[in-house]
């Protein structure tokens, strides 16, 4: 489509790429099983090899550093294939959203050499070590503590809601290395190998029935120095950057969309209310998905991430919604669609609550003053 010469179909080359990704994600839904909220509930290893294979874990990385020096669109067109499809990515995701971008911008050479090279080729998990029993969106009340003792550091504490610690290689842990100062000082970054001795990990079942959450408890493991990324005690703004990788992407949109067009083929289109939820709908879509692009293109304002997820992921919630009212007491029943709808109450909390990013965005993006606290 096109209107006073904005254009907003894909150039051929993208198109090419686009259809490239949809054969893809065919023969690899085939084979390992179509994953409502693939990002991180479809987890194959061999898929994330044959991404790895393909130059598409990494595309954006420069090529310096393994990677396929691609634009950002070209990986914005072949995510979102593959996560609107629901094609299991989750083996490969994380350390490809988050930890590969982060240590190409904080780690040394040789952890580059160390790391990188197992995430391109999908070989290597990795899961995050952020949240907390007492500090889930309150990053700087984080408790896990990692104390220097000569070579090492001796890590003590606990981690909740951590995705993939059963699988992953390796965890990157945020941890506090310093109780001076601030509350947002003296947090650090570690690479922990997972089958570090000192390290329990306890899978939670929610009520889907997936176990991909955790905890991870460390009691006494000890962790190479030089595992450390960026500045000891200094990285709560290279955990923020992180985070921005982690709240913008195309994943906070269109995990359930292929669970959308399923329940939109048997939705009575001519009731006139069920037309008016379909066109919200899919006008949300076209609003989260130009809010993305936004983030993609470098476009956005700083921190405008909370934002994007804020108003991605509560479509998403409408989407399930939408899917439990079209389907009915089938949506009751063990299934697909009873899955999505239980699932729905995630997509606001993870990766920050809808709550706590509304205050980012008044306090950090609009400069509203902080409503003072209640006098004694």
């Amino acid at each position: 489509m096109t209107n006073d010469g904005i254009a907003f179909d894909l150039p051929p080359e993208l198109a090419a790429l686009q259809a490239e990704a949809e054969a893809f994600a065919d023969d690899a839904i085939a084979r390992f099983g179509q994953h409502d909220d693939a990002w991180i509930n479809g987890y194959a290893r061999e898929v994330s090899r044959q991404l790895g294979a393909k130059g598409w874990i990494g595309m954006t990385w420069p090529v310096e550093h393994g990677g396929g020096g691609r634009s950002a669109l070209e990986r914005f067109v072949v995510t979102e294939v593959l996560i609107s499809r629901g094609v299991p990515i989750a083996a490969s995701w994380f350390a490809d959203r988050q930890m590969g971008p982060t240590l190409i911008a904080y780690g040394t050479d040789e952890q580059k050499r160390a790391f990188l090279p197992g995430i391109l080729s999908g070989e290597t998990g990795w899961c995050i070590g952020m949240s907390e029993p007492d500090a889930g969106s309150d990053l700087a009340g984080l408790g896990t503590r990692a104390v220097r003792d000569g070579d090492d550091f001796v890590l003590d504490g606990q981690k909740i809601w951590t995705s993939f610690g059963e699988t992953a290689d390796y965890c990157y842990l945020i941890c506090r290395t310093s109780t001076d100062g601030p509350r947002h000082a003296g947090i650090s970054e570690l690479i922990v190998p997972m089958a570090t001795p000192g390290i329990e990990i306890r899978p939670i079942q929610d009520m889907t029935g997936n176990r991909h959450f955790c905890e991870v408890f460390f009691d006494g493991a000890r962790v190479p120095a030089a595992n450390l990324v960026g500045e000891e005690g200094n990285s709560f703004r290279q955990t923020m950057r992180q985070l921005e990788h982690e709240r913008g992407g195309i994943d906070r949109l269109v995990s359930n969309r292929a669970l959308y067009l399923d329940a939109l083929g048997r939705a009575d289109t001519a009731d006139p209310l069920v037309r008016q939820e379909v066109a919200a709908l899919e006008t949300g879509y076209r609003i989260g998905r130009l809010l993305v692009l936004r983030e993609v293109l470098g476009q956005a304002p700083k921190q405008f991430s909370a934002a994007t997820k804020t108003f991605c992921t509560e479509q998403e919630q409408r989407v399930a919604a939408f899917v439990a009212r079209t389907l009915g007491p089938e949506a009751a029943l063990a299934g697909r669609a009873a899955r999505g709808v239980c699932y729905a109450p995630a997509y606001t909390i993870m990766g920050g609550t809808s709550e706590i990013l509304r205050n980012i965005l008044g306090e950090r993006t609009l400069g509203l003053p902080r409503e003072p606290a209640p006098s004694a």
